[in-house]
């Protein structure tokens, strides 16, 4: 019998030959699987301002850094514009090889456009990753910057684009101005660091994950805490991965949910926060079950702060914890140091055996400063 392999013609994985399945067609999620403790919060209680709701989210924030947030009910629109994004992601990833690659833009310092399977590093030994991504800047389908080249399927949908990342953003809008009056900031605070129409790094990524070998699962994407503000995912599969906090912690499966994003904090909410807030570990394996064998494509808002946002703890707090005495911190602006972070494992950058530990996240570096 023949041994299962991952194959790639004309840029399109196929498992021993075989395409992959429609989305419309996958297995359940395991039901006797481990899953991590995700609270699940309801935007339009977030909306209606509910006392607990409230205090549940900012108890979220600060304790895991991730939750569940339930879209379903009046303004649900964002979840049509996923599904038709999941369509669209379809769409560009059976484009041949040689397509795509026309827009992969790292030459020019930029990590919007097309990443490759294998172009990053996952681990400390130098393992490749094993998904593809494609970045649509929010600043191009807004007209904040002039636009990017782009494939024809993806350039037919700037509206849908557009409909989807005004959703998103209004989604991190209410958790930035909820947080703000959490941590007793300045009136928008926050929201002034993340003005929809001002440069910043805030994108749309659509991920495809082909299955994997049976008898060579690794890891796909390598552990690490995002390097943004807010991020807002949406997926079908497992895969998703995050290690809750503690000494003995075990990494556990984030379960999809229908009609949820699964919302979580990045590091420079860590930043603006002196670690007050959390931004957690998190990785993608190969999904659970039967759920491996088939293609896992996932779509992601990540919101950033504005370009020029320096990377700091914010003043005007009394919650805030105050720097330790001898603390000096980094003169980075949001740009340059998300530029730093995103291009961090690229093998074309930095190698295959480059210092894996130096491109971390916050949680990351203090797990292993405190191990």
């Amino acid at each position: 019998m023949a041994t299962e392999t991952l194959t790639y013609t004309n840029g399109t994985t196929t498992l021993n030959g075989h395409a992959p399945p429609s989305q419309t067609s996958l297995p359940p999620f395991p039901v006797d699987i481990p899953t991590a403790p995700l609270l699940r919060i309801s935007l339009s209680k977030l909306q209606a301002n509910d006392t607990e709701e409230v205090e549940r989210f900012c108890h979220a924030c600060e304790d895991l850094g991730f939750f569940y947030l339930d879209l379903r009910g009046p303004g649900d629109e964002i979840l049509d514009d996923a599904n038709k994004l999941f369509d669209v992601a379809e769409q560009l990833y059976d484009l041949p090889l040689e397509e795509k690659q026309k827009y992969d833009f790292m030459s020019k310092k930029s990590y919007f456009g097309y990443k490759g399977l294998g172009a990053a590093v996952v681990d400390r030994k130098g393992r490749l990753d094993r998904n593809e991504f494609y970045n649509v800047s929010k600043d191009d389908i807004l007209e904040v910057s002039d636009p990017l080249p782009a494939p024809t399927c993806l350039a037919n949908q700037r509206d849908l684009f557009k409909s989807f990342m005004l959703s998103a953003h209004g989604i991190v809008s209410m958790v930035l101005k909820l947080l703000n009056e959490h941590l007793e900031l300045p009136e928008r605070t926050l929201s002034k660091l993340h003005e929809l129409r001002r440069p910043s790094g805030d994108q749309v990524r659509l991920i495809k994950a082909p299955p994997q070998p049976k008898d060579d699962r690794q890891t796909a994407l390598g552990e690490h805490t995002d390097f943004g503000s807010v991020t807002v995912l949406f997926n079908r599969l497992g895969g998703l991965q995050v290690l809750p906090p503690g000494k003995d912690a075990e990494w556990c499966y984030v379960k999809p949910l229908s009609g949820h994003a699964i919302i979580n904090l990045g590091d420079a909410m860590v930043k603006f926060s002196n670690g007050l807030l959390r931004s957690n570990i998190h990785r993608v394996v190969s999904p659970p079950g039967a759920q491996a064998d088939h293609t896992r494509y996932s779509l992601v808002y990540f919101a950033r702060p504005n370009n020029e946002v320096l990377m700091q703890r914010l003043s005007g707090s009394n919650k805030i914890p105050e720097l330790d005495a001898d603390e000096v911190e980094e003169d980075i602006n949001a740009k340059d140091w998300i530029i730093r972070r995103a291009m961090g494992h690229r093998v074309a950058v930095h190698g295959k055996e480059h210092d894996w530990d130096a491109f971390l996240g916050t949680e990351v570096k203090s797990r292993r400063d405190n191990s």
